[in-house]
Parts: C-alpha cells; structure tokens; sequence
C-alpha cells in the first residue's frame, strides 16, 4: 500500500464518520441541486446540446496539434506571447521569468485549477512573491491554509459560521460577522492589491482556435480586475481547454453556467485576446498563455482519451455518492471526485495513484449528469484495468480477488459454508472498513438460494 492510498483511507475514515462535515455538504450540494434543475429549462433540447458538445470536443481532441497551433498562430498576431510548458516545473519557472523581469513581488490571481496543480502560490512564495487570492472562496481558503474543496466551489465545506470564525481569527474581525459583512471585509483587503500588484494571473476555461482567444469566466468579477489594473497578465490554461470557434461560445457557456452553478449564463464571460491596443484604455500593456502539458498527453491513450472533454463544471462530483461521503480533500490530489479519480493516475503516476479509481460504487450517476456526456464511470473501470495488466496491484490484493471471484461465480462454494462461518469470513476480511463504523452483518439462517430450491420443490 502506497502512502497517498494510506493517507486517503485514514482521511475518508475520519470524513465518512463525521455527521456535522456531511450536514454542511448536502446542504450546500442540495441548494446546487436545486438550482440546476432550473438551469436546464432554458434549453428546448438538452440531449442534443450536449451531444452537439461532445462532438466539438471529440473534433478537438482528435486534431489537438493542429488547433493548438493555430491558436498560436492567431494569439501571436495579436501582440501576445505562448510558452509552451511540458510539466509543472517548466511553468512555473517562466512565471517566475516574467515576475522578475517586472520587478514585482506581488501578484493577484483569479480562481485557476491549474495553478493549484503546479503549487503557483508555494513556489512564488518560496521565491518572495506574494500571490493572493482574489475569488472569494479561493480567499477564504488561502486564509485558512487549505487547497480547494471542490472544484468549483473552493470552500463549499464550510458554513458562514466558519467563515465568520476565520475571519475573526486570521483578520481580527468581529466574530459572528453575516455573509454580506465578510463579503465586504474581503473586498475592501483585496482593492488595494489589484492596484499594487505588478502581474494578474488567470486560468482559462476555454481557449478558442479561430480567433486565438482566451475565455475567463467567474461570478464576482475579480478576474476582470486581476486582468484590467496589472500592467501584465499571464493565462496558464491545460492544453485540453481548446474549442474550434468563437461561435462554439453560445452552446459551451450555457453549458457551463447551467451545469456548475445552476446558472443560465455566468455573471462575468470575458474574451481575452492579446494586450493592450494602442486606441483601448484598459487592460494589459502584456499578455502571455502558458499552455500546459503536465501529463495531459497521457491521457490521449484510447481507454481514457474522452476525460479531456471535461471542461471542468464539477457536477460529476455533486452527484456522486463517495464525494459526498468523503469530501474533496481526502482525494488529496487537485482535481477531486469521479473525473479527477480518472485522470490523476495519468497525470500524477498509475503506481501511485491508482487507489482513487476504485473510490468509486460504479453507479453511473457522474455520467449521466456530466454536460459532455463523459462515460467517466467506464473510465474509471479502465483504470481499475489498467493497474491490474501494468501488476501494480500487489499480491496479496491479487489473491484476495481472485478468491473473492471464485467464490461468488460458484454457487457450490458458496453453500458449502454455513451463515454463521460466512459472517465470521465477511467480517473479518472487512472489519476495519465496514463492521467498525456500521456493526457486523448477520446472514440469514436460510439463504435465497435455498429458499428458491425449496420452493421450486413444492
């Protein structure tokens, strides 16, 4: 057993026990909910938009060195700059690069996934830059030392009451503040560092071939400001991220509003272009796009290709049962719940990662609410599969599913053993992660299989 398998049992223990961490997030997944069933009203026909996106994705995908490079090739004509990244290392140096040459030891950063996976904050601060968060949530977090919960609502584990509490604890505060008043504290601390601030960092939900374009959408309009006062911006965006056209807009924005937040349309939709232009009286006098690689080639493998669709609305991890059960930091890894249980094997090492595809009942429920119509599921089987041909499952597990397989496709076996040694067999082999937390299972002195034969003779 690895240790990042050892930890993420030991951590979904502790979350899968505690009644007050699932309380706060039914809560918040019930409102999400909610919401999205409105949200899907404004399509007059669902099944076909989200069909029709798949295929965009799949064109995409198919011809990704191609679209990739006529990105570049129109984002460049525009007065912006592409560096090409191959891992995390590779991109993090040139933002290090570009902060530098600008002389700033401060950043401002709008919500970005992809910064969490390379670690920006830890290394800019190990390097003395301050970054700060500017999303709300994201803030929230950073104040209280943690990564992102989920990958649309950073801090979706905690109640106003803990929030109150945080503030009151790392910004002195008064305790027991509303949400409008933390609303207010936090954006009266971060108006300051939009204008000192010497770099804007963002992500990029979409980045558009056609037009070599990079698409930031968000809720608060931090971003807008982390990209409109720095003299420079810089946009680190997966490669995966491409769409063909600008046209393709009206289908995915729609899309992802409905299916992350419940919205019909995000709040603030922002088309990034290039710098600055000489008749424009904002925004930066630099832009630059890092696309990242980090492992994602990997996931061009057949099995698993379709996990570059995700364009990341998180709602795979709202409808799954272990997500709800464990929460999003027990995954330890970036990218948490079903989809990233299927690709941060690829992206961070089978050997290493492998345990995250079986967190799963393989109920189907991410695929049916994924807006892309991901067979995540099917994926995560593939996984399961992939561990097994690459042996890196040791031989001890092998054993005990091989036994487990023999016994269950053989009613013989299964018989021979009577209910009382089948208990003591199923709660021995899984006393630490059944019988602890629910009690022991009890099998009934008659089982189905001989009740049907008794019935069949009379």
């Amino acid at each position: 057993m690895t240790e990042q398998q050892t930890v993420f049992l030991a951590k979904s223990d502790i979350k899968a026990q505690d009644l007050e961490h699932k309380r706060k997030l039914s809560f918040n997944i019930g409102k999400y909910n909610d919401a999205v069933v409105k949200g899907k009203q404004q399509f007059a026909e669902l099944e076909l938009a989200r069909k029709k996106a798949k295929n965009i994705k799949w064109k995409i995908i198919e011809s990704l060195d191609k679209y990739l490079e006529q990105f570049e090739k129109n984002f460049t004509a525009r007065g912006g700059k592409v560096i090409w990244a191959e891992t995390a290392e590779e991109a993090l140096q040139e933002v290090l690069q570009i902060c530098r040459a600008k002389n700033t030891t401060q950043v401002v950063k709008a919500k970005s996934m992809v910064t969490e996976e390379i670690h920006l904050n830890e290394f800019l601060a190990e390097n003395g830059i301050e970054s700060v968060e500017t999303d709300l949530g994201e803030y929230i977090q950073q104040l209280d030392g943690e990564p992102p919960y989920h990958i649309v609502t950073p801090a979706m584990h905690k109640s106003k009451e803990d929030v109150a509490k945080l503030f009151h604890e790392k910004l002195g505060t008064e305790p027991n503040l509303t949400p409008p008043e933390i609303t207010k504290i936090a954006r009266r601390n971060l108006r300051q560092k939009y204008i000192t601030a010497g770099v804007g960092i963002t992500g990029g939900n979409f980045l558009i071939a056609d037009v070599g374009a990079v698409c930031v959408t968000e809720n608060e309009g931090n971003g807008r400001l982390t990209t409109t006062f720095p003299s420079t911006h810089i946009a680190i965006v997966g490669i995966e991220k491409l769409i063909p056209s600008i046209n393709d807009l009206e289908l995915f924005w729609p899309l992802l509003a409905t299916y992350g937040t419940g919205q019909q349309v995000t709040v603030y939709n922002t088309i990034f272009n290039g710098p600055r232009k000489a008749d424009e009286n904002d925004g930066p006098d630099e832009m630059y796009v890092i696309l990242l690689d980090n492992g994602r080639t990997n996931l061009l493998r057949s099995e698993v290709r379709e996990s570059m669709y995700c364009i990341r609305c998180g709602s795979c991890l709202n409808a799954c049962p272990v997500y709800k059960n464990i929460g999003g930091h027990a995954y330890g890894a970036t990218y948490s719940g079903p989809i990233g249980s299927v690709i941060t094997p690829h992206l961070k090492g089978m050997a290493e990662n492998k345990h995250l595809s079986y967190a799963s009942s393989l109920c189907g429920n991410c695929t049916e609410v994924c807006p892309l119509k991901i067979n995540i599921h099917e994926m995560l089987l593939e996984n399961r599969a992939i561990a097994v041909d690459d042996r890196l499952n040791g031989s001890t597990e092998n054993m005990g599913w091989q036994l487990w397989k023999d016994a269950m496709m053989s009613r013989r076996l299964m018989n021979i053993a009577g209910p009382g040694m089948k208990g003591k067999v199923v709660n021995m082999v899984f006393k630490n992660s059944w019988v602890q937390g629910r009690g022991a299972i009890e099998f009934a002195p008659r089982s189905f299989n001989k009740m049907w034969k008794e019935r069949m003779k009379n």
